[in-house]
C-alpha cells in the first residue's frame, strides 16, 4: 500500500509498505478521505512545536473497515467511520478521570505518532466511530473538525438559549458558531477581517456576521445583542487582537474560551479579567461523547459542511493540497485528499 511521509518541512514522499496485519481488538479500515488542517499546515511549513520528521500525517478521516479482529464486537466489514486520533496513556490523573483528550503523555496520530496518511490504517477499535448510513466521506472526515467544537461549547454552560460571540470565521470558528446554534444557542454573532470566511458564515446561517475591518466589534455586539451583550465568547483565531476584543468586549462575569492555538505566548490584561470576574477557559480536542454529538448534529441536518469544502485532491496530490491552501490563503477553507 501507499503511505505519504513528510521526510522535511515541504517534503513528501510516497512510500510502499506492507498492508498492517490487525492486533487483537484491532480493526483495518481502508482510508477514504483525510481532510488538512491548520495544524498540519504548521508541520509543513516546520513551524509545528510538538512535531519531528519523518511523520505520517492525516487525522481529519473517514474510511471503511475492510477487516476486523476476532475479538472486536460492534463493528463489521463495510462500516463507514471515523476515527478519534488520540494515543492517551489510560494511567495518569486526566485519564483516571475521563478527561483523557488532556493526558499527561497525550501524543496525536500525525503529529506525535503515526498518522492516518496511508492506505490502509490498523487501529484500535475503541477508537473508532460508526457514521450514518448515507454520510459522504467528505463530511465523516469532517467530524472530527465539529467535535472540536462541540467540545469547546462544552466547556462553559449550556449554550441553549444563549447568545454566543465567536471571533474568526475560519473552518474552526465556522463550525463553532454551527455547532453554537445547533446546540440551541438564541442567537450566534461571528467575526472576521475576510470578506470570503463572512460569506461562507452566511450560507452557513450563521445570524450575524461583522467584517471588524469595517464595523467595530463593541458596537456591533451592543446593536445585535443589546446592552447586555453576549453570554459567551469564544476566541478561534489564536492572536492578541481577538484575544483583546474578546476580554474588552466581555460582559462581566461571563466566560471566553479559548479555542485558537497561539503559536507564541500573547499578552492577556489581567486586570480586566479579575476587575471584571471573566472566566478564561482553556479547551483541547475532543472526547468521545463530542465526536458522538458531532455525529447526531450532523445526522440531524443541522449541520451545513458543504460550504466549507473548498477543493479535494489525490492522494499523490497530496503536496498540492498544502501548495493550493498556500496560494489561496483565506480562500482555502477545508481542503480534502481523496483516496478512491
Amino acid at each position: 500500500m501507499l503511505q505519504a511521509v513528510m521526510t522535511a518541512p515541504g517534503q513528501i514522499e510516497f512510500n510502499e509498505v506492507p498492508i498492517p496485519e490487525i492486533k487483537e481488538g484491532q480493526v483495518l479500515v481502508r482510508m477514504r478521505r483525510i481532510g488538512v488542517c491548520g495544524s498540519d499546515i504548521h508541520v509543513y511549513h516546520g513551524k509545528h512545536p510538538y512535531t519531528t520528521y519523518p511523520v505520517v500525517q492525516g487525522h481529519e478521516v473517514s474510511g471503511e473497515i475492510v477487516k476486523v479482529a476476532d475479538d472486536v464486537t460492534g463493528l463489521k466489514p463495510g462500516d463507514i467511520v471515523t476515527i478519534q486520533p488520540q494515543v492517551v496513556c489510560g494511567e495518569c490523573y486526566p485519564c483516571r478521570h475521563g478527561k483523557y483528550n488532556i493526558c499527561e503523555n497525550l501524543k496525536v496520530m500525525g503529529f506525535q505518532t503515526t498518522g492516518m496518511a496511508s492506505e490502509y490504517f490498523a487501529v484500535d477499535a475503541r477508537k473508532v466511530l460508526k457514521l450514518p448510513e448515507g454520510l459522504s466521506f467528505d463530511f465523516g472526515a469532517m467530524i472530527e473538525p465539529l467535535a472540536v467544537a462541540v467540545h469547546a461549547l462544552r466547556r462553559s454552560e449550556d449554550v441553549n438559549g444563549k447568545k454566543v460571540l465567536v471571533l474568526g470565521a475560519g473552518p474552526i470558528g465556522n463550525l463553532v458558531a454551527q455547532a453554537a446554534k445547533a446546540m440551541g444557542a438564541s442567537e450566534v454573532m461571528i467575526t472576521d477581517i475576510s470578506e470570503y470566511r463572512l460569506e461562507v458564515a452566511k450560507k452557513c446561517m450563521i445570524d450575524h456576521c461583522i467584517n471588524t475591518r469595517k464595523e467595530d466589534v463593541g458596537k456591533a455586539i451592543i446593536e445585535k445583542f443589546g446592552p447586555d451583550k453576549a453570554d459567551i465568547i469564544l476566541e478561534c483565531v489564536g492572536i492578541e487582537t481577538t484575544m483583546d476584543q474578546a476580554i474588552n468586549n466581555a460582559r462581566k462575569g461571563s466566560d471566553i474560551i479559548v479555542v485558537g492555538v497561539f503559536p507564541s505566548k500573547g499578552y492577556v490584561d489581567m486586570g480586566l479579567v479579575q476587575d471584571r470576574e471573566l472566566r478564561l477557559i482553556g479547551t483541547l480536542m475532543y472526547r468521545e461523547e463530542d465526536y458522538i454529538k458531532a455525529i447526531e448534529l450532523v445526522q440531524q441536518g443541522k449541520i451545513n459542511l458543504e460550504p466549507l469544502i473548498s477543493n479535494h485532491f489525490t492522494f499523490r496530490d497530496y503536496k498540492k493540497a498544502y501548495e493550493y491552501i498556500q496560494e489561496k490563503g483565506e480562500y482555502a477553507m477545508k481542503v480534502i485528499i481523496s483516496l478512491d
